[in-house]
């Protein structure tokens, strides 16, 4: 299958995900439509904390990934092995399509690949695969999903917590592998930010209940920063309440901190908490303060292998802006471990 076939069917995809998002698609997709909104009503059974609107969002940011422009730009920094390699992905089920990203990286590379979806994940994607085999007959000899364990693989991308990359570590570790853990991201402040940053900030800790590896959850303020800053600008996401399942969070880890005699900031939905910890339960951020530039660096390179991506003004460097969390760019990859870089390489 050449690379702009591959790249030809990613963008009917696009086009698709885009139409459907904007209620605007054509008479042809009809079926499609059915079948990806019976996949949605799926996709919120299995997962809790799925919702319909974050679905759509996380659609229409792959729209706009999925264009020609987009995926040229990004093929053309690579040259494809003439060679074929099988490619397992085992994906999370964390937050909507969230190993589209490596599917996309192995089918661009030119490689097979084997999913092994979540049980949390799962409907969004058999449609995906549907929706391409269908418009491309090709598509049936390079991408599967495997109901069983994973066979005959080359290599290996897998992503879980911490205890199933232990396990996956040690299962896989005869083959190439990226194996990614836990992780969890920052925001940095300095007390100069407006409140446009801060409400952004609020979208950067709360979209998908903070669940993804690039919500934040953890805080870094200067020394004397008014935590009210932070709190105000919280309230446009009170809604978080109405999950029941993060709610019933909210209220355990409230009532644990309690039991314990720990000091926190009661928001009404959310805790506020001061830790040295990078990853804060559900429904809590954890926050620290510094000192000046020297002590903050020091904070960042021990906990460097823990953070996903930092959010800042330009306080630190390689930081993003606020509120832009969970629109990285096509070449942003996970971990900062170049997955296009790592599949060419294979031999």
């Amino acid at each position: 299958m050449k690379q702009n076939e591959r790249i030809k069917i990613l963008c009917q995809l696009g086009a698709f995900f885009k139409s459907f998002c904007k209620n605007n698609t054509k008479p042809k997709h009809e079926k499609f439509i059915t079948k990806l909104e019976l996949a949605i009503i799926e996709s919120i059974s299995q997962n809790p904390y799925f919702e319909k609107k974050n679905i759509l969002y996380n659609l229409k940011y792959w729209s706009r990934i999925l264009e020609r422009n987009t995926l040229e730009s990004f093929t053309s920094k690579f040259y494809l092995n003439e060679k074929i390699f099988n490619v397992g992905i085992i994906m999370a089920g964390n937050i909507p399509l969230v190993g589209f990203h490596d599917f996309l990286c192995v089918f661009l590379s030119g490689n097979k690949c084997n999913i092994k979806l979540s049980k949390k994940d799962s409907s969004l994607f058999i449609f995906i695969v549907d929706f391409l085999k269908k418009h491309e007959k090709k598509i049936n000899k390079y991408v599967t999903i495997s109901e069983n364990k994973l066979e005959n693989y080359d290599a290996i991308i897998a992503t879980g917590n911490d205890t199933s990359a232990k396990q996956f570590k040690k299962y896989f570790g005869k083959v190439p592998n990226i194996i990614r853990n836990s992780r969890h991201s920052i925001a940095v402040l300095n007390g100069e930010e407006s409140n446009d940053d801060l409400k952004k900030l609020s979208f950067d800790i709360f979209m998908y209940y903070g669940l993804g590896c690039r919500s934040v959850s953890k805080l870094y303020l200067p020394k004397d920063y008014n935590i009210n800053l932070i709190t105000t600008n919280l309230e446009d996401w009170k809604k978080v309440l109405n999950n029941s399942t993060y709610y019933n969070n909210y209220m355990y880890y409230k009532t644990i901190y309690l039991m314990k005699g720990d000091r926190f900031i009661d928001t009404g939905f959310s805790i506020i908490k001061e830790s040295n910890q990078i990853g804060s339960p559900i429904s809590t951020i954890f926050y620290e303060y510094y000192n000046d530039q020297k002590e903050l660096q020091k904070k960042l390179i021990v906990n460097e292998k823990h953070i996903q991506c930092i959010v800042s003004n330009n306080i630190v460097e390689n930081s993003i802006k606020f509120g832009s969390t969970q629109r990285p760019s096509i070449d942003d990859y996970a971990d900062k471990i170049n997955t296009m870089d790592f599949l060419l390489k294979l031999s």
